[in-house]
């Protein structure tokens, strides 16, 4: 068994099966699941089964339903629980890759299961009570018969809710801005949502292991703006989700805490999914540079066109050598297969043949004779149909080749047509691709995905996700502002981890301006990255990635003094702590590996001082702290690559102050003397 799946600790309480004795009761009235810091509440009245959550101050989600609705109006709780299962898991796994190398798995659970009615099967609902979150999901068997699912009926009551933040609901996209708002000006939100109370506690609502079912938006009820339901990404024909025999729905999560800080610390999302089968011993996160930035620039093309074509053989040879001489685990090549001049149309790309001034195999060779694995790249446009008949072929070339890195891509509208990207069409689609790849020792970086829901336990090759306004918004568009940044992490960064793509050092986007040509429709000419060069630096910490691009062009980098803090940059953490934060405004995350920590800080247009303590070091060690900071006139507009590197022994006893200018940030490394 691999070390990451061996329990150190696993304590499973005796099930508590209540039958004939229980019956009467279990007709009717309140279960509960309770610790030191939540209490759980389900209710079953006869009318209906909901549910409440309270922490030490009080209410936090107050007479929540929970209900399927299946095609012809059928009923799905007869709201007669015939047996009531209960118990406890407390256990320690090893992960192979991630921000800590081991994680706790400690939560109460209870089973309800309702009586049996008409056509419809025994229906459990299933809750979780962890130490900072609450979930729950639907398991229904029907053998022999197709079920049909019109709407999930689940809804969450909020109890004095403040402010939140969240991104527009989008059917095909997560590439959005976020906002912070009153709760009422949230109509239709993308999960994760997040939220605070007037207690100042902080939850978000969002879901883990999401399978053969349809992903979920939280609309704002009409008659309540503190009641958000549930509300699945429909099929063409309007129908929500479609199985046969059994239905599983992802687990519905709530997390709870009270601070910004402490709602990114919880692993309850990859807790929520099941430990991996088989061996994946092959699963390496690594640090990657590409071509890529080049051609959302404009300075190079995907297509072979009039001699710009970034996929050459000897552009590509470039990054390998810069990526080899430099400690880089990896090269990253976009447009090097033939149908990027189709774009658009049907059956466009052929995932295994390349363009003519691509020598693949011999790149393979070339890679490896450098230590440097060679990431290929597909790009489906969306075209599932033309994919999934190609797939395996295309899988099939690479793990021949000695290639184990594939990012994958759905920018355009779904083949078939008038399917949603987030829909269950799509869902079983980005799953065979998980498992197909893992079939074939490919580990994946999934662009325009779902949203991410901890399968990465389950299926540790499935490394990371775009799904997100990330790096390449700032290349051709208005951009993302800073306080984007400072806001993701406790949205869209919830679900896991999160392809941003950041390091770029061309902030004014002014080096090779006279090769640049305007290929995108947002393109205003006047396009920057809204960060200072600090900044960058620290969204790589910031934002967890186990595959994580240093985005920029090699000749960026090249002589650069702060490039030497990608040069460092681990892969993969012993451990990760966030020191302080406040969403929208800043943010301060340390990570850990062996003896030295890195510690990422940024913040929004305001500049600012945070204090940063440093009670985590070995009291008994001496240290010595190097960084890059923002200068005295370093600003995001007007001077963003002004940047300061210090270097110091670091008194311990002291906590250590650091200024950011407005869009700025610092990474600041400490080393063990």
């Amino acid at each position: 068994m691999m070390h990451f799946q061996i329990y150190l600790k696993r304590i499973i309480s005796l099930w508590l099966v209540l039958l004939s004795a229980f019956y009467s009761s279990a007709q009717s009235g309140q279960f509960k699941l309770t610790n030191e810091f939540l209490q759980l509440i389900v209710s079953n009245d006869g009318a209906g089964c909901y549910f409440n959550l309270q922490n030490n101050h009080g209410l936090i989600l107050t007479t929540s339903p929970l209900e399927l609705q299946f095609a012809g109006n059928k009923p799905s709780l007869s709201y007669q629980i015939t047996t009531i299962d209960s118990g406890i898991v407390d256990e320690t796994w090893y992960p192979p890759y991630g921000t800590d190398n081991h994680i706790r798995n400690h939560y109460k659970w209870m089973n309800l299961s309702f009586a049996q009615i008409s056509s419809i099967a025994t229906l459990n609902i299933e809750f979780r009570l962890f130490d900072d979150a609450v979930a729950f999901r639907y398991r229904l068997i029907s053998p022999g018969d197709s079920l049909v699912l019109m709407q999930e009926k689940s809804t969450f009551q909020l109890f004095q809710a403040k402010k939140c933040w969240w991104s527009w609901a989008d059917y095909n996209t997560l590439e959005k801005l976020v906002y912070e708002t009153s709760i009422g000006q949230a109509k239709h939100a993308a999960a994760p949502f997040t939220i605070e109370t007037d207690a100042e506690d902080f939850l978000s609502i969002l879901e883990a292991g999401i399978d053969d079912y349809s992903s979920m938006t939280l609309k704002q009820d009409l008659s309540d703006s503190s009641k958000f339901n549930v509300n699945l990404v429909p099929w063409a024909d309007g129908t929500a989700v479609k199985v046969k025999d059994s239905l599983k729905s992802p687990w519905r999560v709530v997390l709870v805490s009270n601070s910004p800080s402490a709602l990114l610390e919880p692993k309850t999302i990859l807790n929520l999914n099941d430990p991996p089968q088989g061996d994946f011993s092959w699963v390496k996160p690594l640090v990657y540079n590409g071509v890529w930035w080049e051609m959302h620039l404009g300075i190079s093309t995907w297509k072979i066109q009039g001699g710009r074509h970034g996929a050459s053989t000897t552009n590509v040879k470039k990054y390998i050598d810069f990526a080899s001489e430099h400690g880089l685990g990896g090269a990253l090549v976009e447009g090097w297969n033939t149908g990027w001049e189709n774009w658009g149309q049907k059956d466009a790309f052929d995932f295994t043949t390349p363009y003519t001034d691509f020598d693949l195999p011999a790149l393979a060779d070339y890679a490896a004779a450098h230590a440097v694995e060679l990431i290929g790249h597909h790009e489906t446009g969306g075209d599932i149909v033309a994919y999934e008949a190609r797939m395996d072929s295309a899988f099939a070339l690479y793990n021949r080749l000695g290639i184990h890195y594939v990012k994958t891509g759905y920018a355009g509208p779904v083949n078939p047509p008038t399917e949603h990207h987030h829909g269950q069409y799509m869902i079983r689609h980005f799953n065979k691709v998980m498992r197909t790849a893992a079939a074939y020792r490919l580990m994946l970086d999934v662009h325009e995905p779902i949203i991410p829901s901890g399968w990465s336990r389950t299926y540790p090759n499935l490394m990371t996700f775009e799904g997100v306004r990330g790096m390449e918004w700032n290349a051709w568009s208005d951009g993302n502002p800073p306080s984007h940044t400072c806001m993701i992490p406790f949205t869209r960064g919830l679900a896991g981890p999160m392809d941003y793509t950041p390091g770029v050092f061309d902030i004014l986007e002014d080096n090779f301006q006279q090769k640049r040509v305007h290929w995108n429709g947002e393109d205003k000419g006047h396009n920057a990255v809204h960060s200072t060069l600090s900044n960058q630096l620290a969204l790589l910490l910031v934002n967890y990635s186990p595959m994580q691009m240093a985005a920029d062009l090699p000749e960026n980098y090249l002589h650069h003094p702060a490039f030497h803090f990608i040069e460092s940059l681990p892969a993969k953490w012993d451990e990760s702590k966030v020191l302080s934060s406040m969403i929208g405004q800043y943010i301060v995350v340390a990570r850990r590996k062996g003896t030295s920590w890195y510690i990422g800080a940024i913040t929004n247009e305001h500049s600012r001082t945070v204090t940063i303590p440093l009670d985590f070091l070995n009291p008994d060690k001496k240290y010595e702290i190097e960084a890059c900071m923002d200068n005295a006139s370093s600003h995001y507009e007007t001077d963003p690559e002004n940047y300061v590197i210090h270097q110091a022994l670091l008194s311990k006893e002291l906590p250590f102050e650091l200024w950011m200018a407005p869009g700025g940030g610092a990474m600041v490394i400490i080393r063990e003397k």
